[in-house]
């Protein structure tokens, strides 16, 4: 790597909070954003969603005002060219039949007036790729900032959709445990900076990242694993670090059989079992296209305090490959992270963070 590229967290809205502080104070105390919805699933079922219910309309714009505005003060300093990334499965989906993402441009060009915006939508690794795809940029020289956006909201729509999967669970999700029976779904709005140039605030340095396609199933993930094994040993090899040196890894975990068991076999492959892991899924549910980046805030969360979050719903290990799997919070020196993600449509994707020495 030619200079080095640098990522903050600037903002963090979920039904955890709208403060990075409240999601660490949350996270530290065992607290789920996870609540039984009435109603909230197909024909009025009962199902447990991570949804913000005093927000009633336009949940999506709603949202992503809220954590621009939170961040606002962190980016309007910036010098140099600035680029925005949105990483979104769904986007607006009350615009549906029309563009999904049609108003997502003009409320972004309120806070950055005619600024370069790109949307990434590769299901749930979009977060992750959109981190790479801005580190790639400034590499690039093309930017000297990129202003990462991971953005989804709770709908019928894509509720509706994951219970005719049969893949969700009635229940708070329970990540890699033998008795999970499901994902849960989230929303939220996550924003990080990634820069070439050194942030005031506490940063970690990007050593690189990859993605790759299983080309398994339309939402079934590879038996073997092999889609996250590449992209992981690709990660390794552009940041030329090895599996020794991860101190912690942040799984994409989504409480569904078949994924979690591919998670263990590919990180049995690429030996990481027996580094410390977690989901954090049981914290803030599956928030889909913005999950890689809410995930990778908590992880430099995780960095700056030197803390391992437990993973939430976890006591008996149910992967054929058994797993570190964080069950306690705990003091750990952290240098160097793993963020891992795979999605529908066989897409994987990884990322590693290391502290400055």
């Amino acid at each position: 790597m030619h200079k080095p590229v640098y990522i903050s967290h600037l903002s963090l809205v979920t039904p955890l909070g709208n403060t990075v502080e409240q999601h660490f104070d949350g996270f530290k105390n065992g607290i789920s954003g996870i609540k039984i919805i009435e109603k909230g699933g197909f024909q009025d079922t009962n199902i447990p969603l991570a949804k913000r219910t005093e927000i009633t309309s336009n949940r999506y714009d709603t949202l992503l005002r809220e954590a621009l505005e939170k961040a606002q003060l962190k980016f309007t300093g910036l010098s140099g060219k600035t680029a925005v990334i949105v990483s979104s499965t769904k986007g607006n989906i009350d615009l549906l039949p029309g563009d999904t993402f049609a108003g997502t441009q003009p409320i972004i060009h309120e806070f950055f007036p005619k600024t370069d915006t790109f949307i990434i939508s590769n299901a749930c690794v979009s977060g992750v790729i959109a981190i790479n795809t801005a580190a790639d940029y400034l590499l690039a020289g093309k930017y000297d900032h990129v202003v990462v956006i991971g953005i989804d909201a709770v709908s019928e729509f894509v509720s509706y959709g994951f219970q005719s999967l049969f893949a969700l669970s009635n229940e708070t999700c329970k990540p890699f445990d033998k008795s999970r029976n499901g994902t849960v779904l989230g929303e939220g709005c996550g924003i990080v900076l990634v820069t070439i140039e050194k942030p005031s605030d506490f940063a970690v340095l990007y050593k690189g990242g990859s993605s790759s396609n299983d080309a398994n199933h339309i939402s079934g993930p590879s038996r073997t694993g092999e889609g996250l094994v590449r992209s992981i040993e690709k990660t390794f090899k552009r940041s030329g670090l090895t599996a020794s040196k991860i101190d912690f890894v942040s799984a994409h975990g989504t409480a569904t059989v078949f994924n979690d068991e591919m998670e263990s076999i590919a990180f049995g492959r690429t030996n990481l079992d027996h580094v410390p892991l977690n989901s954090m899924k049981g914290y803030f549910g599956h928030t889909l296209g913005a999950a890689g980046v809410l995930e990778t805030i908590m992880s430099i969360v995780s960095m700056e305090k030197n803390i391992l979050f437990p993973n939430l719903g976890f006591k008996e290990t149910g992967t054929s490959v058994p797993l570190n799997i964080i069950q306690r919070i705990e003091s750990k020196e952290l240098t160097t992270v793993l963020k891992t993600a795979s999605g529908f449509g066989g897409g994987n994707a990884s990322l590693i963070l290391q502290k400055q020495s």
